[in-house]
């Protein structure tokens, strides 16, 4: 099987991940995974939502959109159709259900820290390039209030990716859009750095697949996170990939 980018079937596309992209947020990265590009910050703000108020315990969150220009064709701005479409609605979900797995509430103290995922261009996987790059973001945030000694709020990393069935029968990690287009099965893939797994959102697009399909689908997606996981230590750097996880 040929793929688009001449990739092998169990090889991600091209990854660079920096932190401290913008100036102004507590913090920030750009994710590109291929052609998609994904700008993601994060915002301390000391209060929580009502149900949480008085429990002193925070909370996590995400806002997702993409820009007008990010697809191949135009798309309206959200703000201007005057709703968010339930795409973005479950997107920003996801980012906020994998990004409270691996952090400590308490820890966080009556704060809420609010990640915005702005796509500025796609081309497949922007929830997953969102998700790995919040990650960065997360923490670079949370460095901002720590205080040594207490426990860091972020205890493990966390990623994603997608992985799934080619139109030809094969199995392929890290699927752009033409090959998310004509899939037979696509899988978003959300894991710890432990391996444990996060969330698993499948589908068969054309029939049904089976669970030995499955199975070799999240094992490429293990691969692929482990490497995912790698460049956000690269990202984070020795000043803060240790911070994950401390406990006092």
């Amino acid at each position: 099987m040929s793929r688009p980018d001449k990739r092998n079937s169990n090889e991600m596309r091209d990854v660079f991940l920096k932190r401290r992209f913008q100036k102004y947020p507590a913090g920030s990265a750009i994710i590109e995974v291929g052609e998609t590009k994904v700008i993601c910050a994060a915002t301390v703000e000391d209060r929580v939502p009502f149900f949480l108020k008085g429990t002193g315990s925070g909370w996590v969150t995400a806002e997702y959109s993409m820009l007008p220009t990010a697809p191949t064709q135009r798309v309206a701005r959200e703000s201007k159709t005057g709703k968010q479409s339930g795409r973005s609605t479950e997107i920003q979900r996801l980012i906020g259900r994998s990004l409270r797995s691996v952090v400590n509430l308490e820890a966080l103290g009556e704060r809420t820290i609010t990640i915005d995922c702005d796509v500025i261009q796609a081309d497949g996987g922007t929830r997953t390039a969102a998700i790995t790059g919040s990650f960065v973001a997360l923490v670079e945030a949370c460095e901002t209030f720590y205080n040594v000694g207490d426990a860091f709020p972020v205890t493990d990393f966390v990623a994603a990716v997608s992985a799934g069935i080619s139109d030809s029968g094969e199995k392929i990690l890290d699927l752009c859009y033409e090959e998310d287009s004509n899939a037979v099965a696509d899988c978003n893939i959300v894991m710890t750095g432990s391996g444990e797994i996060v969330e698993v959102q499948g589908t068969g697009e054309k029939h049904p697949f089976t669970r030995k399909d499955l199975s070799e689908i999240l094992d490429l997606a293990a691969a692929g996170i482990n490497e995912l996981i790698d460049l956000q230590k690269d990202a984070l750097g020795r000043e803060l990939v240790w911070r994950v996880g401390r406990i006092g």
